[in-house]
């Protein structure tokens, strides 16, 4: 049997992931082509595979079409990549690791928040340029935190956020029970209460915060996307950015990665940019491998596997 493993980051922090596969006697083997592959190069990669573990790779049309492929493993938890509806229709069975990268990502976000709020490349740069400047920021107790998803990870953000003193609101219309300490509201109420937006739904429906929605913001509210690149129309982004509108952004994931070098982005003044790290940790990177290593096991082995995806996902990650 054998497994295609697209995404660089599976087992980069943990052998054991790949003892898993070894030891089911599943052989292992790396695309030529650089990730994220699309479907038509996925498809030339995984003929004659029996399993995909896959990143943010393009799993749809031709990359559904090998007769021998039995399971595909997302590596992390959004699967807005994947034809899950295809897959299923040929037989193809769907995992992912969800939960497995929660805290990862929910530390991410803090950081990205504390980074902004308080201007830390800014001041970084002007120390190495031999500058001794004072950055004025933005102390989070007492400020309110919208959070858009109120899965696992929404909930992780949210509880960090707490300890910190911000008031939290969430939106999520999947979601009956936010807990005591945070105040449900409506995608509108949430943005116009909001003095940082933090996203936490999955992609694949266009821009939740649209131009539109940018513009409600009020002046000075800081937006931060840990979650997929098109939920934010990153032009609009870029223009509120430069006339001040908005205090400051952070980005872990963008509409194209890595960016195009005409990106409006590039240029956005108080923006930090980091390549879709959030789930690269320790903890969370072993968590994963293992989640979906094991369940492409259970699977090969026509077992059931413990965190297969339905046809219908939900919506928050």
């Amino acid at each position: 049997m054998r497994v295609l493993v697209t995404t660089p980051s599976f087992g980069a922090q943990s052998p054991d992931p790949w003892t898993v596969l070894s030891e089911a006697g599943i052989e292992a083997v790396r695309p030529a082509a650089a990730h994220p592959l699309d479907a038509h190069a996925l498809a030339g990669e995984a003929e004659g595979c029996d399993a995909l573990i896959a990143g943010l790779d393009d799993v749809r049309g031709p990359a559904l079409a090998s007769p021998t492929l039995k399971v595909i493993a997302k590596h992390g938890t959004g699967t807005d990549n994947i034809d899950v509806e295809a897959a299923a229709a040929q037989g193809i069975t769907v995992v992912n690791a969800p939960g497995a990268n929660s805290g990862g990502v929910a530390d991410l976000t803090l950081a990205l928040i504390l980074a902004t709020a308080r201007r830390l490349p800014e001041a970084d740069a002007s120390c190495r340029a031999g500058e001794w400047r004072r950055f004025p920021g933005l102390e989070l107790a007492g400020k309110t935190l919208a959070v858009l998803g109120y899965g696992r990870i929404g909930r992780a953000v949210a509880a960090r956020a707490l300890a910190f003193g911000l008031n939290v609101v969430a939106y999520d219309p999947y979601v009956a029970d936010f807990g005591p300490d945070v105040r449900p509201a409506t995608l509108a109420d949430a943005l116009a209460a909001a003095d940082i937006v933090s996203l936490h739904l999955p992609g694949g429906g266009g821009p939740i915060l649209d131009r539109a929605a940018l513009a409600s913001l009020r002046e000075g509210a800081i937006v931060v996307n840990a979650a997929r690149g098109d939920l934010v129309d990153e032009t609009a982004l870029a223009e509120l950015l430069l006339s001040g509108h908005l205090r400051g952004a952070a980005l872990d994931a963008t509409a194209s990665e890595p960016l195009p070098t005409d990106s409006p982005l590039l240029t956005a003044p108080n923006l930090i940019l980091t390549p879709h790290i959030g789930a690269q940790t320790d903890l969370a990177n072993r968590a994963m491998g293992m989640a979906v290593a094991e369940d492409v096991v259970r699977v090969l082995n026509g077992e059931a596997p413990r965190n297969p995806v339905p046809p219908k996902e939900g919506t928050t990650a």
